[in-house]
């Protein structure tokens, strides 16, 4: 802004002044010549031969030769004048236009930056608040009781196959029963995958039972805290689940790696192809310990659970669990740990 005034402001100064100093001196050379030119005809009249034959015609033109040339000198000179006035009016609307023009150009840019950053602020606020608003809930699941809350899913397919092991084999049996965690329906595979992907919103129920359900199973609670905190740590450094859209892989390929296979055989895993996320995955993996020993933590868990999981899953329950959050978690981090090179 300060430019173009500072522009017009040189333009209006300087180059009426220019032109009313040439102006000046043009007036004085056609004084001069004015001059020159009467002196002349004054001592041509005086010391000249004189005319027998004068008459009107003579008179005429000798008034011609006095006056005509004067005549010309000044409507030159007076043309002269116009012509720079009109070249100084011009830069000063030519000055104008551009001031109007770079001052047009900083309020778009200005304005567009002011639109922009309140954007970008409520944005990164609503991820923050939408962020603590989830572990505020998941905080919470561990506390609640609620009853209706641990109703099988309709499918009443169990999401692991292998069996839990008997409560008596981990701890003396205290002989008051059988233990409630045996009395509980297996955790279903629409619960398990729902489970992974965590509840969408405060509004998700269907999430927030799913969830539950998956917090009593002792082999899901594992798999679930581990992928909350690498969850959590990722979103540290601005990466979100949400955000990635990497390729699928056909369900085969899960299947070799629930049967073991690692490497080549289960490349096609490896579908995160965000070089930033990777990037910024891979350095803090390498400078902070407890980022580190969380990730690989996550893998192992995931490696043990998914095993369990493919045994009763089919093909499209396989698809379904490879779009949830906690499946992405397992691609970005297999791909920073080379699992599939």
């Amino acid at each position: 802004m300060p430019e173009p005034k500072a522009r017009l402001a040189d333009l209006g100064r300087n180059a009426p002044d220019d032109g009313q100093a040439s102006l000046r001196l043009s007036r004085y050379a056609a004084g001069g010549l004015s001059a020159i030119w009467v002196l002349a005809v004054v001592l041509y009249l005086t010391f000249g031969t004189p005319n027998d034959g004068t008459g009107t015609l003579g008179l005429v033109m000798t008034l011609l030769l006095v006056f005509l040339p004067l005549a010309l000198i000044w409507v030159a000179i007076s043309t002269l004048g116009s012509i720079r006035s009109l070249r100084a009016d011009a830069a000063r609307l030519q000055a104008s236009v551009d001031a109007m023009r770079l001052a047009y150009v900083a309020n778009q840019q200005a304005s567009g930056a002011a639109a922009a950053k309140p954007s970008v602020e409520k944005k990164l606020d609503e991820i923050a608040a939408s962020q603590k608003q989830a572990e505020t809930a998941l905080a919470s699941f561990t506390s609640r009781r609620d009853a209706a809350l641990t109703v099988a899913s309709a499918d009443g397919k169990a999401a692991l196959a292998a069996p839990r092991p008997a409560f008596e084999d981990e701890e003396p049996s205290l002989a008051l029963g059988t233990p409630a965690e045996e009395l509980r329906p297996p955790l279903s595979i629409i619960d398990f995958i729902r489970a992974l992907q965590f509840p969408e919103n405060a509004d998700d129920r269907d999430g927030f039972r799913a969830l539950r359900r998956a917090l009593e199973d002792r082999k899901v609670a594992k798999l679930i805290r581990a992928a909350q905190d690498v969850l959590t740590l990722l979103s540290q450094e601005g990466i979100y689940m949400d955000d990635l859209t990497p390729d699928r892989a056909r369900p085969e390929v899960w299947r070799r790696f629930a049967n073991g296979e690692r490497g080549r055989a289960i490349a096609g895993l490896g579908g995160v192809r965000d070089r930033s996320c990777l990037a910024l995955t891979a350095s803090r993996m390498r400078e902070d310990t407890i980022f580190r020993d969380a990730g690989h933590h996550f893998l192992r868990t995931f490696d043990k659970t998914f095993a369990e999981f493919e045994k009763n899953a089919n093909d499209a329950d396989l698809a379904a669990m490879a779009e949830t959050r906690t499946a992405r978690a397992f691609m970005l981090f297999g791909r920073v740990t080379g699992t599939f090179d």
